[in-house]
C-alpha cells in the first residue's frame, strides 16, 4: 500500500540532549571533525545508515538509546564542550573583525554611520550577498551538479571561518540534482529523488508572529510566483534558499524550483528570475526579521543570478530615483564572477521571452522593457541581437568583475573584449581571483592528525581554516615512513570504498552476487592510483586515455610498474553525447582482461569525493586548453598529499611547478584539427606515465621507500597547500573587490549616483566631437638611447567636452611585428597653453616620455572619459586615438 499523506516526526530529546539539535543544524559539522565524532558515538549504526547526516540520525535513534545518553555522563561533558565550542566559533572574533576600524574603535557604530570620511569609509563591508544558482555545502543538502556549486559552499564555510559577514542566497531543489546509475550495457541513467526540507538541515524562515516569510513575483497576465524562504546555517553564515513548492501557486508555478538545471528557457527564466529578483526580496525580509546587517555589496557568483541587479534597480525607481542614477548606485556596491570560458556556457535568452516577463503587468512595471533589454544586449560584432545574454548583463551591472584563475581571466578579457570597443582586452575590466577549496572540508582525517601531531590540533585547524605558508612550514619536517604510511592507508581505505561501490552499482545493473567475487580482488593498496572524477561535458575529455586503448592495458597489466585508475563523473541529462563518452568508459572498465583495475564509479558527490582524492596518488585532468575555468578537484587531491598530472589549464597554470607534479603537453595550435590534437595529447599522456610517473612511485631505495616521490608530496603539502585554501581566495575577495565595493557603494549617494548618470549621458552624446589631431616629439633618430626622455605634444578636440571632462594619455610599451604595443603602460600629460583652446578650438596637452626599456618601443595617445566616480577610463567602453596621418615620428627603436 501506498501512503496518501506524508508526516516528518521529530524526537523529542530529553532536555540534557538539547544542544544536539543546535549541533544538527548547524553545518559546521560537515568540516568539524569532533563533532561527527560526537554524533556517530548517539549510534554508530545509526549514523553509517543516515551516510553521517545528524538530522536523519537524530530522527531515528531511539528513545530508549535517547535516555541512555541523558545519564552518560562522559558523553554529556563531551556533548557540553561542542557546544561551547560551536557557541565560540560563532561569535567569538575572528580575521574580519580585526579588519573593522568600526569594531576597533566605535563599537555599534550604525551603517547610516559608516558613509562618513575618515577610517569608516575604508571598512571592509557591513555584510555581502552572494548569490549563486547551485550551492555544495554537504551531501545531506543535495543541491549541487558540480565545480560551481562546491566553489560556492567553500566560499561561505571559508567566508564562516574568517568571520567574513556574508548571506548566500539560491535556491531549494525538491529534487536537486539527478542521481546517478548505469544500465546493464553501461548508459547512463538518472532518477530524481524529491527532498522533504523538513528533513534536511533547514529552518524556515518566519516572522515575529509565527507566518512563514513569503516573497512574491508578478508573472505576465496578471498570474504570481510565490516562494517560502528556508535557512541553512553554515556556521557563521546563513544561506537563504527560495522554494516555489507552496499551495500559493499554481502546478506550473510549484514546479519552478522541481530541478537544478533542468526545464527549458521559460522554465530557466522563471528560475533565475526567483533567484535574483526575489533573491534580493529573501535578504531584506531575512534583515528585517534577524537584525542582521543590510548588505553593502552584491556579489553575483556567474550570470545566473544577475537579475538582482534589476531588483535593486527597481527599488532605488520605486523612491523617485531614475533608471541612470539607479543603475549607477547599483554597480558601485555589484561585484560580478564569470566561471565559464566559453560563450556556450553562457545562459541566453529570446528576447521576446525577457520581453514578456519584463513587461507591462509583470515585474518592473515602471520600468521602460527596453532599458531591460539593452543590459543583455549582445551589442559586439558577431552577437545576437536577438537574445538576451546574462554574463553580458552581470558585466554591465557590475562595476568589478573577475574570472577565477590568472588564465581565466585573460580569457575572459578576450572572450567580452567586444562589450569595449577600442581597447586591447588586456585592458578589458575583468580581473582574476584564483579559486580556492576549503581545507577543513577535504582534508582526510588522517592527514590532519599527522599535522596535529606536528604542530598542535589548534594550529593545524587554524592553518587549514586561515592559511599563511609560516603554519604549512612545520609539515617541510614530515618523516619519510609518516608519509609513505599514510598514503598507503589512504589508498587502502579507497580500496575498500570502490569495492562496495562497485558491488552496489553491479547489483543495481542487474548482476546477481554469485557473479560478482572477481568484485574482491579489485584494486591494489600497492598499485600507482590514478584518479579522474569530472563532470562529462566533450571538453574535460573524459575518454581520451582511450586513444590507444593496447597502450592502456599494457599500462595497467605492466608486470612491475602496473597502474590502476577509478573514474567517475556524471553527464547532464540531456547530453546524450556525454552519455556516449560515459558508457564508452564503463564498457572498457567492464572487460574482464582489466576491470581489476581500472573502474567507473557511477553518481560522483561529495560523499564519493572525500574518500576519492585522499586515496589517490595521482590527479589526472586532460581538458582541452583553455576551456578550463578553474578546474578545484585537482586543488582538494593536493591538499591530501596527492600529486596532479595536468594540462596546464586553469589554476594548473600558474602554479604548475615540477615539485608538485606533471605539465601533459598540449597541442593547441591553430591549425590542429580536433582529432590530431587529441592523438597527440594522449601519446603524451602515455609518455609521462610510462617514463616519468610510474618509475618515480616504484623507484625505491635501500629503505625500500620512494625517497624521490615522497619528497614531492611533501612539497605539495607544504607549498601547494597554503595556495589552494579557500581562506586565501576570501581573504582576496574581501581585499580586491568587496571592500572597494563597499567603498564606491558609500560614496554613490543619491546626488552623486544622479551627477555620474548625466555626466556620461553628456560624455556619450559628446564623443563623437572628441579626437587627436596632432601628435609630435622632439627631433629623435630612429636609434634612441635607453634612458633618455622625448617631450610629447599633443592637441586634441574635445568638442563639447571640456578637459575636466577626459584624461589625455600616452601610451608606450614593446612593439611587435604588427606595430602592436605589448608590455604598455599609460601616462597622463597634462594641459599646456595658458589653460585654453586654440583659435581652431583644440587643446593643448604635454608631457615627457621616458625610453625605459631596449628592443624595438613604440608609443600611441588616446583620450579617455574621466570622472572621479569611475573606477578606470575604460568604463564607458569609449576612447578616442590618432588617425594614423595625425601621428609623427610613431615609434623609435632603443638599445
Amino acid at each position: 500500500m501506498k501512503a496518501i499523506r506524508r508526516f516528518t516526526v521529530r524526537p523529542v530529546l530529553p532536555d540534557p540532549l538539547r544542544p544536539l539539535c543546535d549541533l544538527a543544524r548547524n553545518l559546521r559539522w560537515s568540516w568539524h571533525a569532533e563533532t561527527r565524532e560526537l554524533f556517530q558515538a548517539v549510534d554508530p549504526e545509526g549514523w553509517r545508515a543516515s551516510g553521517g547526516d545528524p538530522v536523519r540520525l537524530l530522527g531515528t535513534v531511539s528513545a530508549a538509546r535517547l535516555g541512555e545518553l541523558a545519564r552518560d555522563r562522559r558523553f554529556l561533558r563531551r556533548l557540553t564542550a561542542a557546544a561551547d565550542d560551536l557557541d565560540d566559533y560563532l561569535h567569538g572574533r575572528r580575521w574580519y573583525q580585526s579588519r573593522t576600524a568600526g569594531d576597533r574603535a566605535a563599537g555599534d557604530r550604525t551603517v547610516g554611520d559608516r558613509t562618513a570620511g575618515g577610517e569608516a569609509a575604508d571598512e571592509p563591508p557591513a555584510a555581502i550577498a552572494y548569490f549563486s544558482p547551485e550551492f555544495g555545502v554537504t551531501a545531506a543538502l543535495p543541491q549541487y551538479s558540480g565545480g560551481l556549486g562546491i566553489l560556492a559552499g567553500d566560499h561561505l564555510k571559508a567566508a564562516s571561518d574568517l568571520g567574513v559577514p556574508l548571506i548566500g542566497v539560491g535556491l531549494l531543489y525538491r529534487h536537486g540534482y539527478f542521481r546517478q546509475s548505469l544500465s546493464r550495457d553501461g548508459w547512463q541513467q538518472e532518477h530524481y529523488p524529491l527532498l522533504d526540507p523538513n528533513e534536511l538541515p533547514l529552518t524556515l524562515l518566519r516572522r515575529p508572529d509565527g507566518a512563514p516569510v513569503r516573497v512574491g513575483l508578478a508573472l505576465p497576465g496578471g498570474g504570481s510566483l510565490h516562494a517560502h524562504v528556508w535557512v541553512a546555517q553554515v556556521g557563521r553564515v546563513p544561506l537563504l534558499m527560495l522554494d516555489s513548492d507552496v499551495e500559493e501557486n499554481g502546478p506550473g508555478e510549484r514546479n519552478v524550483t522541481d530541478r537544478l538545471y533542468g526545464g527549458g528557457s521559460e522554465h530557466r527564466l522563471l528560475q533565475e528570475m526567483l533567484l535574483g529578483m526575489g533573491g534580493v526580496r529573501a535578504v531584506r525580509a531575512y534583515c528585517a526579521v534577524t537584525g542582521h546587517p543590510a548588505p553593502e555589496v552584491f556579489h553575483t557568483n556567474e550570470g545566473h543570478a544577475g537579475f538582482l541587479g534589476l531588483e535593486r534597480i527597481r527599488e532605488l525607481t520605486d523612491r523617485g530615483t531614475g533608471f541612470d542614477a539607479a543603475l549607477e548606485a547599483v554597480r558601485a556596491g555589484t561585484v560580478f564572477t564569470t566561471h565559464t570560458p566559453v560563450p556556450a556556457g553562457i545562459d541566453r535568452f529570446d528576447r521576446e521571452l525577457v520581453a514578456r516577463h519584463f513587461g507591462p503587468g509583470a515585474e518592473l512595471p515602471g520600468v521602460d522593457v527596453g532599458r531591460v533589454l539593452q543590459l543583455g544586449r549582445e551589442t559586439y560584432p558577431g552577437g545576437d541581437p536577438g537574445v538576451f545574454n546574462m554574463a553580458v548583463m552581470g558585466l554591465r551591472l557590475a562595476q568589478r568583475a573577475n574570472g577565477v584563475s590568472t588564465l581565466h581571466g585573460a580569457v575572459s578579457r578576450s572572450m567580452f573584449a567586444g562589450l569595449w570597443p577600442g581597447f586591447d582586452p588586456e585592458e578589458v575590466p575583468i580581473t582574476s581571483i584564483t579559486n580556492g577549496v576549503h581545507a577543513p572540508t577535504w582534508v582526510a582525517p588522517e592527514v590532519l592528525r599527522l599535522g596535529a601531531r606536528r604542530i598542535g590540533a589548534h594550529r593545524a585547524e587554524d592553518a587549514l581554516s586561515v592559511g599563511g605558508s609560516q603554519r604549512w612550514d612545520a609539515v617541510a619536517d614530515l618523516d619519510d615512513t609518516a608519509i609513505w604510511e599514510l598514503r598507503r592507508e589512504l589508498r587502502e581505505q579507497l580500496v575498500h570504498e570502490v569495492r562496495a561501490r562497485l558491488r552496489a552499482s553491479w547489483r543495481e545493473r542487474g548482476a546477481a552476487s554469485a557473479e560478482l567475487g572477481w568484485i574482491d580482488g579489485v584494486l591494489d593498496p600497492d598499485v600507482l592510483t590514478i584518479g579522474f572524477a569530472r563532470r562529462v561535458p566533450s571538453y574535460k575529455r573524459l575518454t581520451l586515455m582511450l586513444r590507444d586503448r593496447d597502450r592502456l592495458r599494457e599500462m595497467l597489466l605492466h608486470p612491475t610498474r602496473p597502474v590502476q585508475i577509478v573514474v567517475a563523473g556524471k553527464a547532464h541529462p540531456a547530453d546524450d553525447g556525454g552519455k556516449r563518452l560515459v558508457r564508452e568508459m564503463v564498457r572498457f572498465a567492464d572487460d574482464p582482461r582489466v576491470r581489476h583495475r581500472i573502474v567507473f564509479l557511477p553518481d560522483y558527490g561529495m560523499a564519493m569525493a572525500k574518500k576519492l582524492y585522499p586515496g589517490c596518488d595521482v590527479w589526472l585532468n586532460n581538458p582541452l586548453r583553455p576551456l578550463e575555468a578553474c578546474g578545484t578537484s585537482g586543488m582538494k587531491a593536493a591538499l591530501n598529499g596527492c600529486l596532479n598530472l595536468s594540462v596546464r589549464d586553469g589554476w594548473w597554470d600558474e602554479w604548475y611547478d615540477p615539485d608538485f607534479g606533471w605539465a601533459i603537453p598540449t597541442a593547441d595550435g591553430p591549425t590542429t584539427d580536433e582529432d590530431r590534437r587529441d592523438d597527440l595529447e594522449a601519446h603524451a599522456l602515455y609518455e609521462l606515465i610510462e617514463q616519468r610517473v610510474a618509475p618515480r612511485f616504484y623507484d625505491r631505495g635501500a629503505n625500500g621507500l620512494p625517497e624521490r616521490w615522497i619528497e614531492m608530496v611533501r612539497r605539495t603539502l607544504a607549498s601547494l597547500g597554503p595556495k589552494v585554501l579557500a581562506g586565501r581566495m576570501v581573504r582576496e575577495y574581501v581585499e580586491r573587490l568587496y571592500t572597494p565595493a563597499a567603498r564606491a557603494h558609500r560614496a554613490m549617494t543619491p546626488d552623486a549616483a544622479g551627477e555620474l548618470a548625466e555626466w556620461k549621458a553628456r560624455v556619450r552624446a559628446a564623443w563623437p566631437g572628441v579626437a587627436v589631431d596632432h601628435v609630435e616629439v622632439d627631433e629623435v633618430s630612429e636609434i634612441a638611447e635607453l634612458g633618455s626622455t622625448l617631450a610629447l605634444r599633443v592637441r586634441v578636440t574635445l568638442g563639447d567636452l571640456t578637459p575636466e571632462d577626459v584624461e589625455v594619455q600616452a601610451v608606450a610599451g614593446r612593439v611587435d611585428t604588427r606595430d602592436g604595443l605589448a608590455d604598455a603602460r599609460a601616462f597622463p600629460l597634462k594641459p599646456a597653453g595658458g589653460g585654453g583652446p586654440d583659435q581652431q578650438g583644440r587643446w593643448a596637452y604635454e608631457g615627457p616620455l621616458t625610453l625605459d626599456r631596449t628592443g624595438p618601443f613604440g608609443y600611441t595617445v588616446r583620450v579617455l572619459p574621466a570622472h572621479r566616480l569611475l573606477t578606470a577610463g575604460v568604463d564607458l567602453g569609449l576612447v578616442a586615438l590618432p588617425a594614423d596621418s595625425a601621428a609623427d615620428g610613431a615609434g623609435v627603436l632603443l638599445r
